[in-house]
């Protein structure tokens, strides 16, 4: 990819907003694609993904072919492999004989490649989009000026406070702030972690470990009728296909909808061994006596307060509607993320198309603009294409599919068939 475009007053083909690994899997895909020219642009000083969970041993639930490249290209120089060989460590992982790379290892091959492009501009902070004279012209706070055919959103989803916290003040935390905040955490003589997918089990795991040396009484609280393995069998993992995107993409919007609150568990779910270890964790330390914690399910929560540093949580048991409340000096909400428009699409929403849930109106080939192919989304559309969206082993189908439309030609062959089953008749 020509980083510039040929003449200085001409526009980019594109230029990508946001450096998260679908991205930056973009901006390694289209680096030899000398037909493009394109620019990304990210508010952070460097890439950074999930810092504050990076707990020891937490790996990421995906095989190491989802790497930023791979199912694009398997000879690109960015694979994971080729990290792993710059590195010195490929005969370590092959010993290792574990697909699913280290949580922190992943950043790290993620930094790397970063490291070798030239088309990210770090501490680029986008204030505003406009659509002049038939290109789109986006500012930064610096005053600087990207002029581009196409744009590509890759802000990702930033974490998610629910309401009832919205403005509960202390000193709660996200997940996504865990580990700086450990420490002063466990200072506390009681900590409540509300959540229920992988993040959430994993801070219980790691605070019931050292549970003994502190002494805080510690509750795991979640909306969830039970603690929900990932479900990651062969023929399940079928949903990730393109023929499954194909066919959830051409129901009805409120099936889709529908869907998206069913098939949590496909993606949100808990490592199924990570379930297993937090029980065989609690048998142990159960052999010196009760241990000081409480797993709570079906607990919703629905109103909090701080008063004089401790929390009152406002619950509601969801199978027999009863209302009760849980008080706690340190509070970790482990609630996901959700994305949220950005606000500099403000001069250019009547470009966008939205559904009647308010969310972009996702095109099956990722567009959310009126003409169908000229602003493209990373991520945020379960509701359009699954849980295909989150799935970092489709990024790298995904940017196939979007450098297919910015090119005009398929330059990564886009699969079409992979699956055994059939998913409409």
């Amino acid at each position: 990819m020509t980083a510039r475009p040929e003449a200085p007053n001409d526009p980019y083909d594109f230029v990508g907003i946001g450096l998260g690994p679908f991205n930056l899997g973009l901006a390694c895909l289209t680096e030899p694609i000398t037909e493009l020219s394109g620019v990304f642009l990210e508010s952070k000083p460097d890439f950074e993904w999930h810092p504050g969970m990076f707990l020891d041993g937490a790996h990421l639930q995906t095989p190491f072919m989802s790497d930023l490249v791979t199912l694009a290209d398997p000879t690109s120089p960015y694979s994971f492999l080729n990290y792993l060989k710059e590195k010195g460590r490929l005969y370590s992982f092959y010993i290792r004989e574990n697909f699913y790379p280290l949580r922190i290892e992943y950043d790290d091959y993620c930094r790397w490649a970063a490291g070798k492009l030239g088309s990210i501009r770090f501490s680029t902070t986008v204030t505003e989009v406009t659509y002049e004279d038939e290109v789109y012209v986006v500012r930064t706070r610096t005053g600087e000026t990207f002029r581009a055919r196409h744009l590509v959103l890759g802000t990702g989803t930033p974490p998610h406070i629910p309401d009832a916290c919205r403005d509960l003040g202390g000193d709660f935390i996200h997940n996504s702030r865990y580990l700086p905040h450990k420490a002063e955490l466990q200072r506390k003589k009681s900590i409540t972690l509300v959540g229920s997918g992988q993040s959430a089990a994993e801070i219980y795991y790691d605070l019931l470990s050292e549970i003994d040396v502190h002494g805080y009484q510690l509750n795991w609280v979640t909306r969830s009728p039970r603690f929900f393995p990932l479900e990651y069998t062969k023929l399940t993992l079928e949903m990730t296909s393109p023929e499954y995107v194909d066919y959830y993409h051409a129901l009805p919007e409120a099936t889709r909808y529908r869907l998206t609150a069913q098939q949590k568990s496909l993606f949100k779910g808990i490592d199924g061994d990570l379930v297993n270890d937090i029980f065989d964790l609690l048998y142990q330390k159960n052999l010196g006596g009760p241990v000081p914690t409480r797993l709570l399910t079906n607990s919703a929560l629905t109103g909090a307060r701080h008063e004089m540093g401790t929390y009152t949580l406002s619950l509601r048991q969801e199978e027999q509607q009863k209302e009760y409340e849980l008080t706690s000096e340190g509070l970790v909400l482990a609630t996901g993320y959700r994305y949220t428009e950005p606000e500099f699409l403000g001069p250019v929403r009547h470009r966008l198309r939205y559904d009647s849930h308010g969310n972009h109106d996702i095109g099956r080939n990722y567009a959310i603009d009126v003409t169908g192919r000229g602003v493209f989304l990373q991520n945020a559309g379960v509701h359009a294409h699954s849980v295909t969206s989150p799935d970092l082993g489709m990024g790298a189908y995904r940017n196939s599919y979007i450098i297919r439309e910015l090119l005009g030609t398929e330059y990564y062959p886009v699969e079409k068939t992979i699956a055994f089953q059939e998913f409409a008749v």
